[in-house]
């Protein structure tokens, strides 16, 4: 049986160097640019369309609207909207890495933790200086929690940085996570279904089917968290609490 694992490897297509630095083009490269390719293409013909009966691309279009509008004011207020198009770029791109990464042949660019962990860092890093900007140094009080004895500063400081440098972590991890197992799970399953033959081979097939649609869900609710929660990040640099 293949190695489950293989999938994700990445391997030079194209050998490129800029200043010293490695900018190779491989699949996880041109997934990449497929992807703003068709974000840009879905959003570009949905606004071109602009007829009195939406159509159902434009449907789509504006639902995808309504949903990130929705998301935005429930955990960064009116004021949030500001970040409206880094939001719906960030839950555009995830969300269309994640299902075409279910095509076969394709590439999940999402598995890859350095994708996701620069995703996860610049989120964070623009929470931290949003925060400054607005509340100055008062902003660290988030270190801080509401109530604390003074006696227990000692202790509930280094708590909370702990915490607060633990959520582009588990921001990051948890995407690349959910998006290797899947394929990971996938892969054996119709490893299974392939050396099995006809005899056996249906069970885990049938598995397979099954846990495809569910992938296809996956895909959808991880592109929600990763974004919904870069909303309440940003929406406590807004409002301290």
């Amino acid at each position: 049986m293949e190695d489950p694992l293989h999938p994700f490897e990445l391997h030079t297509i194209v050998p490129l160097s800029l200043f010293g630095l490695d900018v190779s083009i491989n699949k996880a490269v041109i997934m990449m640019f497929v992807v703003v390719g068709l974000v840009i293409l879905l959003l570009t013909k949905a606004r071109s369309s602009g007829s009195l009966v939406p159509t159902k691309l434009q449907s789509i279009a504006e639902l995808l609207v309504e949903f990130i509008r929705g998301m935005i004011h429930d955990t960064m207020g009116p004021e949030g909207m500001r970040f409206f198009p880094l939001i719906a770029t960030l839950f555009l791109f995830i969300l269309f890495c994640n299902l075409l990464g279910l095509m076969p042949g394709a590439y999940t660019v999402t598995s890859q933790l350095v994708v996701t962990g620069v995703f996860a860092l610049g989120v964070y890093a623009l929470s931290i200086l949003v925060g400054l900007k607005i509340h100055g140094m008062k902003f660290l009080g988030i270190l801080v929690p509401s109530g604390t004895p003074g006696w227990l500063l000692p202790l509930m400081v280094p708590i909370e940085i702990i915490s607060q440098l633990a959520r582009p972590v588990s921001l990051s991890v948890r995407l690349f996570a959910n998006m290797t197992a899947g394929h990971v799970i996938l892969g054996v399953l119709f490893g299974l279904a392939i050396s099995g033959g006809l005899l056996i081979g249906w069970l885990p097939f049938s598995f397979t089917v099954a846990l495809y649609g569910l992938e296809v869900g996956i895909a959808f609710i991880q592109a929600y968290i990763f974004t919904i929660l870069t909303c309440v990040y940003m929406g406590d640099a807004f409002h301290l609490h």
